[in-house]
């Protein structure tokens, strides 16, 4: 073996090190974030509950959420403990990232990737509390709205909403919510390695349309509200996304 395959490999075993290294120390913080999220996860649950209590108190109902099994609450608490700590670890791992692929990188390059790692968790958190703030409430009233009283000669029909299913209701929309906003993340990277251009986006603009609803119906529960909800903003993500490329494109002509 050549002295110049010895330090190549030198340099990959240490690179390989200094990943695992970072890789281990955002799994630490996720543990600790882990364990206090779950000290705190009834607290959570009842911020995560709000918008179903809200809309029960508004229409005056008397409603209240079970769980059907010994352990199903406990599990509960665990998956909000679990949600919680992927949500406040992620920044930290990927800052972990960007310091294990910065020191490779030239300054202009450093330049162009930063905004995206500030842009990510960002977009993440617009699409949270978008699903938080105005999808929920609709939604909940929307399900709401197929209950009825008892009349004669028919029963009363009345939500008992389960804990776990109402926890994996509102994650799943938050996910799905957050994911979908990184389109502008999403294409503008595709347009800096040339995968993409305006031109391109503007052209196949009906096929996204296509793509977005049928994305919106499959991340989603099968009513327009959530669906609609998810789709027009991707719609608005989408045209902000051929602007973006645009000026992409023209910064790199200049």
């Amino acid at each position: 073996m050549n002295k110049k395959t010895e330090l190549n490999q030198n340099t990959f075993i240490s690179h390989l090190s200094e990943l695992r290294s970072r890789l281990l120390k955002s799994f630490i913080f996720f543990i600790i974030s882990f364990v206090i999220c779950y000290f705190f996860s009834e607290e959570i649950y009842k911020f995560l509950v709000k918008p179903y209590s809200d809309a029960v108190l508004e229409n005056n109902l008397d409603r209240r959420l079970i769980f059907t099994a010994l352990h199903e609450a406990f599990l509960t608490y665990l998956k909000v403990a679990f949600f919680a700590s992927v949500f406040i670890t992620s920044p930290i791992f990927l800052s972990e990232i960007w310091k294990f692929i910065a020191p490779g990188l030239y300054t202009n390059e450093k330049k162009a990737l930063l905004p995206y790692l500030i842009a990510t968790p960002v977009l993440f958190v617009f699409g949270g509390m978008l699903v938080y703030y105005f999808i929920m409430p609709l939604a909940i009233k929307f399900f709401l709205g197929f209950e009825s009283t008892q009349d004669t000669g028919s029963l009363a029909i009345q939500l008992e909403a389960k804990v776990n299913e109402y926890l994996s209701l509102v994650m799943r929309l938050i996910f799905a919510f957050g994911l979908s906003f990184q389109l502008p993340v999403v294409l503008s990277l595709l347009a800096r390695i040339g995968v993409v251009n305006s031109k391109y986006l503007r052209e196949r603009r009906k096929y996204f349309v296509v793509i977005i609803f049928a994305a919106a119906a499959i991340l989603t529960p099968p009513d327009p509200i959530t669906q609609i909800g998810l789709a027009l903003p991707l719609l608005l993500l989408y045209e902000l996304s051929i602007i973006t490329v645009r000026l992409i494109e023209k910064k790199d002509n200049a």
